[in-house]
C-alpha cells in the first residue's frame, strides 16, 4: 500500500481534481485523461471545499476563481514545456515537485528528452499505484526526495541528470508553501544545477495576497488542511534575478497566453499596492 500523504502532498490531489473537472468542460483549455484516477476520492472532496468558498450559495464571489487560475496555469506551462523541449540542445526537463502531474503521459515529447519527476516518496508511490500500467511517452525518471532535503542534487544526478547540459525546470505549486528563507535556498540550489541558457518557470502569488481580506476565505481552507500559504513576492523578476535568472512574470488575464478567454477578474497594474495578484514566471539562467 502507498504511504499516506501529508497535508501539503494532498494539495496535489486537489490539482488533479481541478484538472479532471477542466477536462469535462466543453470549453476546456486542455485534456487530462489521467486526472480523475490521480485525484482519487480525496481530490474531489478537497475541490468541493474550495468551490464552497469560491462560489458561495448566499453571495457573490470575492475570492479568485481557483478553477480558472488552475486551468490557465496548466495550459500556460504546457506550452512552456512543449516549446522548451523542442529548443536545439534541450535534453532535460525537471518537474519539481511533480505532484499528480501527467504531462509525461498525456503530451507528445521529442526524442532524446530525459524527463525527471522530483517529489516526496509518498507522492510518487501514490501516483504509481493510481496509474497502474499507464506508460509515459518520454524517457521518464522519478526521483523520490524532498526538495528541502540535503541530498536531492545527488539523487537527481544518480537518476541521470547532467548539470552540464541544458535543462528546463518547472516549479509548479511549490513556492506558496515554503518560507521565504527556504525559497531563497531552494532557488540557489536549483540555479547551481543549471547551465547558463537553461530555462525555468514557476507560479507565485504576490505578498499582499497573503493578507488582503478577499483572499482570507481561500487561505483559511489551506490553513485548515495544515498547509498554509506562507510566501509571496510582489517582484518575482527581482526574486529570480537574485538567484541568477532573467525572468518575466505574467499575471493571468494580461495577455493571450495567460488568459485564454477564462480570466474574468480585474488585473491590477503592477504599481497598485495592497491587492491580490498572481504570477506565472518564466525565465533563463544567466
Amino acid at each position: 500500500m502507498p504511504r499516506r500523504l501529508d497535508a501539503v502532498e494532498r494539495t496535489a490531489l486537489l490539482t488533479a481534481a481541478l484538472r479532471a473537472a477542466e477536462t469535462k468542460r466543453p470549453d476546456r483549455l486542455y485534456e487530462d485523461p489521467y486526472a480523475a484516477m490521480l485525484a482519487g476520492d480525496i481530490g474531489p472532496q478537497l475541490l468541493a471545499e474550495v468551490l464552497d468558498v469560491t462560489y458561495p450559495a448566499d453571495g457573490e464571489r470575492v475570492v479568485p476563481s481557483t478553477p480558472d487560475y488552475n486551468a490557465i496555469r496548466t495550459r500556460f506551462f504546457d506550452g512552456f514545456l512543449q516549446h522548451a523541449a523542442r529548443r536545439p540542445g534541450m535534453r532535460q526537463i525537471v518537474l519539481a515537485p511533480s505532484g499528480m502531474d501527467s504531462r509525461a503521459y498525456r503530451l507528445e515529447w521529442p526524442d532524446g528528452i530525459r524527463y525527471f519527476e522530483v517529489d516526496r516518496p509518498a507522492v510518487l508511490d501514490y501516483k504509481k499505484s493510481r496509474l497502474g500500467d499507464v506508460r509515459p511517452r518520454v524517457d521518464h525518471r522519478t526521483v523520490a526526495v524532498d526538495l528541502v532535503s540535503d541530498t536531492w542534487e545527488a539523487d537527481l544526478e544518480a537518476a541521470g541528470y547532467d548539470p552540464a547540459l541544458p535543462s528546463t525546470w518547472l516549479l509548479e505549486g511549490l513556492l506558496y508553501y515554503i518560507p521565504e528563507a527556504e525559497t531563497h535556498r531552494v532557488l540557489d540550489r536549483i540555479a547551481a544545477m543549471m547551465t547558463p541558457g537553461s530555462l525555468i518557470a514557476a507560479d507565485i502569488c504576490g505578498a499582499a495576497a497573503l493578507r488582503v481580506p478577499d483572499m482570507q476565505p481561500l487561505l483559511n481552507i489551506f490553513a485548515g488542511w495544515g498547509c498554509p500559504v506562507v510566501f509571496g513576492d510582489d517582484d518575482p523578476e527581482g526574486l529570480f534575478a537574485k538567484h541568477g535568472f532573467t525572468a518575466e512574470a505574467v499575471q493571468p488575464g494580461t495577455a493571450e497566453t495567460a488568459e485564454y478567454g477564462r480570466w474574468t477578474d480585474d488585473v491590477p497594474p503592477r504599481t497598485e499596492k495592497d491587492v491580490r495578484r498572481f504570477f506565472y514566471v518564466h525565465g533563463k539562467r544567466r
